[in-house]
């Protein structure tokens, strides 16, 4: 079978494997589509924490079952994955928290991905594609990251969200905001990212912190207030720091972008807000089924995100391009 690895930084190979055995516990699949993250596309810079090469790189997918045992799903049918495999036995796990196991491994990341024609997958990672064609189905997850964070925000009705990244993990991020009935605030440097969140999500405020006074523009959005929620969805060490100064007092700052670096703040400013500062990792079953609920309903348009497709055989030559954000890639979705 056909394969895709990075080996290096920057660079990428096609190679032919063995196809994989199916095995108990165990479901094979028949891979259809596989999306292009922010974690692919910073491992393909060698800036992706927990991260070894050489490596085939993919979790965004659909596929259809070639041969499963598992009780309840059916050879042929269209399914997504849960791609962070759990022990099932840390202290994560047992509190219900398997996104953030002690012993994760991430197919694509600490382990070989989905940018291949078959892919073996342990059986409780299966999510029914329920009736949603490959392309949603390959959106599911980054849509359950943006949608874990918003469960761990706990937000509320009627407060103010910065969402901080427009990128597809922030615009992710920004329609459960909606969802949960936040007024939503997009922050980015890009143009164009701030008009994709405008015509397409239809999100009321946005701020470009390169071109405007981004505390004083937070300040007259929110009638001085400032955001109640601020989510970092950057992986941006300057943008994540600065992010600092626009809490609410007694707010709440998320962080799910993700880089190598340290984060400083000022202390005494964080602590008179009595503020909250958390991590937000992967998302879980709950996040996943509430994100195709949510599509099957029409709450969410997640063909709104692709802008650009590819076959299998053109990512070695395609993948350096969707790096530079003159070419406006939003999500890049490969064919099998």
């Amino acid at each position: 079978m056909r394969t895709l690895i990075c080996t290096t930084p920057g660079e990428f190979t096609y190679a032919e494997a063995e196809e994989p055995l199916h095995r108990e516990g165990h479901t094979l699949l028949q891979i259809k589509r596989v999306g292009i993250c922010g974690t692919d596309l910073h491992a393909f810079e060698g800036t992706q924490p927990f991260f070894n090469y050489p490596r085939i790189l993919g979790h965004e997918l659909a596929a259809d079952i070639i041969e499963t045992g598992h009780p309840g799903f059916t050879k042929g049918e269209a399914v997504t994955i849960i791609p962070y495999f759990n022990c099932g036995d840390c202290i994560a796990c047992h509190s219900g928290k398997p996104n953030c196991c002690t012993n994760l491994k991430v197919c694509g990341v600490h382990i070989d991905g989905a940018m291949a024609d078959q892919f073996s997958v342990p059986s409780y990672s299966l999510v029914h594609g329920e009736g949603l064609s490959y392309d949603e189905l390959a959106l599911v997850e980054p849509l359950a990251i943006g949608a874990h964070s918003i469960r761990r925000a706990d937000v509320k009705e009627g407060e103010y969200v910065l969402v901080v990244g427009a990128g597809p993990i922030g615009l992710g991020t920004m329609e459960f905001a909606r969802i949960a009935g936040a007024k939503v605030i997009a922050m980015d440097v890009q143009e164009n990212r701030l008009a994709f969140c405008k015509e397409k999500l239809k999100v009321d405020h946005t701020i470009n912190p390169s071109t405007e006074n981004a505390t004083e523009k937070l300040s007259a959005i929110t009638d001085g207030d400032m955001p109640t929620v601020v989510i970092d969805a950057t992986g941006n060490l300057k943008a994540i720091n600065q992010s600092f100064q626009y809490i609410a007092h007694g707010g709440k700052y998320v962080l799910v972008g993700l880089q190598k670096g340290e984060i400083s703040f000022s202390h005494p400013e964080f602590h008179k807000r009595e503020a909250t500062l958390m991590s937000s990792r992967n998302a879980t079953r709950e996040d996943f089924e509430h994100v195709i609920a949510c599509m099957k309903k029409g709450w969410v348009d997640p063909t709104n995100y692709i802008t650009h497709r590819v076959n299998f055989e053109q990512v070695k030559d395609m993948f350096a391009d969707w790096l530079k954000p003159e070419n406006g890639v939003i999500k890049a979705m490969v064919t099998l």
